[in-house]
């Protein structure tokens, strides 16, 4: 491991709760890969801020799925490490380090969350920073990397494993939101400046626009059943979701990678 963390700083900006539509969708997602992680499994939360909020509230959250379940918050700041530990009880600690992962033993961890981590990075960083902490996950681990408002009321992020980035994932409080493309301020660094013509991610946002002015009349019923049926509209269109009606359901949707990646991007 090297010496001097690797990576920047962030805000630290944070707020209990906020990451609580990511951490449901990891763990009702994840499931069954924590179920059957030997030894326990090992949960990263890289770049909390400057409160332990985030760390303890995943712990919690995995807790529900395993009862043996370990977070370990990694934070570049070394106050913030110190500020985190009177927070520490039996399967979760702090330690201080960036993109480098450090743990103890040479564990390699079954999940990395990093939220809000990368906007200060330019996109050309981008790749890099993902295979860095790809490289470091079990066989069978997640990264998960995305951004969020301040409050969590919309979130986007992509889900990584160590081949690479697999899905896209968009949520959000419906009755917050007026069209889908109201979710584009919250893209992760590597798709927030393609929401532009001619890329994909823009093509799926102005298309999610338009399925859901078409479902306009189903808003009778509730904004999420208006939801549902424009992301319905979408799959049935040929965008191709990696997810069905009951994270639809949780106002989600999660798109293939592959359907979203940026002109240029390696791989494509």
């Amino acid at each position: 491991m090297p010496a001097k963390p690797v990576g920047a700083p962030t805000r630290g900006t944070t707020n209990p709760n906020r990451l609580r539509r990511m951490d449901r969708w990891i763990a009702a997602t994840q499931a069954a890969r924590l179920r059957r992680a030997e030894p326990a499994p090992v949960s990263v939360d890289l770049g909390y801020g400057a409160a332990p909020w985030t760390a303890v509230e995943l712990l919690e959250r995995l807790r529900a799925v395993r009862a043996d379940a370990r977070v370990v918050g990694i934070e570049i700041d070394p106050a913030r490490v110190a500020a985190a530990v009177p927070y520490e009880r039996p399967g979760l600690a702090f330690a201080h380090g960036g993109f480098e992962v450090p743990l103890p033993d040479g564990v390699r961890p079954t999940l990395i969350r990093a939220a809000n981590v990368l906007r200060q990075y330019d996109e050309g960083e981008v790749a890099a920073v993902w295979a860095r902490l790809c490289g470091r996950l079990a066989p069978d681990g997640l990264l998960v990397e995305g951004t969020c408002d301040e409050i969590g009321r919309r979130h986007v992020w992509v889900a990584l494993g160590p081949a690479g980035p697999r899905t896209v994932t968009f949520a959000t409080r419906l009755g917050s939101l007026e069209r889908p493309s109201d979710l584009a301020e919250r893209l992760p660094k590597a798709l927030i400046h393609r929401n532009v013509p001619g890329e994909r991610v823009h093509t799926f946002l102005t298309d999610f626009d338009r399925a859901w002015a078409a479902a306009a009349p189903f808003a009778a019923l509730g904004a999420r059943q208006r939801w549902i049926r424009a992301v319905r509209a979408l799959r049935d269109g040929g965008w191709p979701l990696a997810d069905g009606p009951t994270r639809w359901r949780q106002g989600e949707i999660t798109v293939r990678w592959e359907a979203l990646a940026p002109e240029g991007w390696p791989g494509r």
